[in-house]
């Protein structure tokens, strides 16, 4: 597709982290931008105060007239249901429809790209190197999976050198991307829809391997949370663990804040900090760094990055800290995440009461890790489970928040089921040190609410 024959684009799902970097780049590259979403957000909001109209009914009626012509293009996320009324006149109407993957793939196709894949660690791997990039004057574009906290956006245009992504596996959208430079960060069982059984997860990251071109075709591979060893010859791995090609250690705590040293094939860089705490936080640091250093930026400027990094909104957000109260969110939605963040928060605050609240994402998801929610969940001192978010399904018999409770093994008093409307109420009741918000669906919208409760009681 030519895009330069392109003058209009309309987004359906114009609200989702990955279909608005997009739709804000078309917008500033001078497209007409118009979008669809369910409900008004943070993002539609910032969206619309940068130009972009966005409609939030389901109706025909208030579709741009220019919607059916060959020079607009459909962008379609695959959370769009089947009978969505937009969605069934545009698949029937539209001349130019493609999936947000597609665009993201044709976007960057004579470019030099780097994509970020793995299940986990891919938004803060990629924020990080995107700021190391710009820290370090490089030419470059980024979308990113979340908000930089530095930048305020998930678009970073700072010229068009390299091309930086983030590689979904989900419904396989990272096999649209032939990257130049590609990293797994890790290869843990999720999308249970799409990947039933983890050998065809591995499949599918093995074909994304295989479509890394020149120049550079180099893949980094976390050693420890992948099993790709004996698949990709050329790649360069780096671990937390293993003094592998390039490697990270001596992670540790000093005034409350987390140091550690970094080596590459020649050299060892010394007390770097670690802006997002945690190992699994180190292990997405050491990716960027080790990509940062084969692409021969300066170990000043990559220094001087990482002392400013602030990293990335709903990663181990704090929202309020006094001398006995804290306020963190997380976007934690897979058991493993639940693990290294309550693991950390106790790093960091030993001897404190936790109260979580979480929202699991995805019905697939809650029954396939069912007995791994409950264990991870089983480390907070009390909890709030909120009900299912659902975003693409419908619901499954049997698969509900309070059939999860039974399995979390917390005194009975410590938690219960709640909805999202009576979290502030409950909260009120409990006694504890630290809150967590914990979740990828609509649980982001908690945060002001118990922010502002924080700061009221407790100053």
């Amino acid at each position: 597709m030519n895009l330069n024959c392109i003058k209009y684009i309309y987004f359906l799902g114009i609200g989702g982290i990955g279909m608005s970097s997009i739709a804000r780049y078309f917008h500033i590259i001078g497209k007409v931008v118009y979008g669809h979403d369910k409900n008004k957000t943070f993002l539609t909001e910032k969206l619309e105060k940068e130009g972009i109209s966005i409609n939030y009914h389901d109706c025909i009626e208030i579709l741009p007239k220019w919607v059916t012509s060959k020079k607009c293009l459909i962008v379609y996320t695959t959370a769009i249901p089947r009978n969505h009324i937009q969605w069934i006149f545009l698949k029937k109407y539209g001349k130019n429809i493609k999936k947000r993957s597609q665009i993201l793939s044709i976007i960057t196709e004579n470019k030099i790209c780097i994509a970020i894949g793995g299940t986990h660690g891919k938004t803060t791997t990629s924020t990080l190197l995107c700021h190391i990039l710009y820290v370090s004057g490089i030419s470059f574009t980024a979308f990113l999976g979340g908000i930089s906290e530095n930048y305020n956006s998930n678009l970073i245009l700072n010229g068009n050198k390299f091309f930086l992504v983030e590689a979904d596996e989900f419904d396989h959208s990272f096999l649209h991307l032939s990257p130049n430079i590609a990293c797994i960060t890790s290869l843990d069982q999720d999308h249970v829809d799409i990947y039933p059984k983890k050998d065809s997860l591995k499949q599918a990251y093995i074909r994304f391997y295989k479509r890394i071109k020149k120049p550079y075709k180099k893949i980094f591979i976390c050693k420890e949370d992948t099993f790709l060893e004996n698949v990709a010859n050329n790649a360069i791995f780096y671990s937390i663990k293993d003094k592998e090609y390039y490697y990270s250690n001596h992670l540790h705590i000093k005034e409350n804040k987390w140091y550690f040293d970094f080596h590459t094939p020649k050299k060892i860089w010394k007390s770097l900090p670690l802006s997002i705490p945690g190992e699994h936080n180190l292990k997405n640091v050491t990716a960027a760094l080790a990509i940062s250093d084969y692409l021969k930026i300066d170990k000043r400027k990559i220094r001087k990055a990482l002392f400013l990094f602030q990293g990335i909104k709903r990663r181990y957000s704090i929202h309020y800290q006094s001398k006995n109260k804290i306020y963190i969110d997380d976007y934690a939605h897979h058991p493993t995440e639940i693990n290294a963040l309550i693991y950390t928060v106790r790093k960091c605050f030993p001897n404190k009461i936790i109260l979580g609240i979480f929202q699991p994402h995805l019905f697939s998801r809650t029954k396939f890790f069912e007995d791994a929610f409950a264990e991870s969940l089983g480390n907070l001192d009390i909890l709030i489970l909120l009900d299912i978010y659902a975003a693409r399904e419908l619901p499954i018999d049997g698969i509900k928040s309070e059939n999860l409770l039974k399995k979390i093994k917390i005194s009975p008093d410590q938690k219960e089921v709640s909805s999202i409307s009576k979290v502030l109420e409950k909260i009120e009741k409990k006694f504890f040190d630290i809150i967590l918000t914990i979740g990828a669906g609509n649980i982001d919208t908690l945060i002001f609410p118990i922010k502002e409760f924080m700061k009221k009681k407790y100053g």
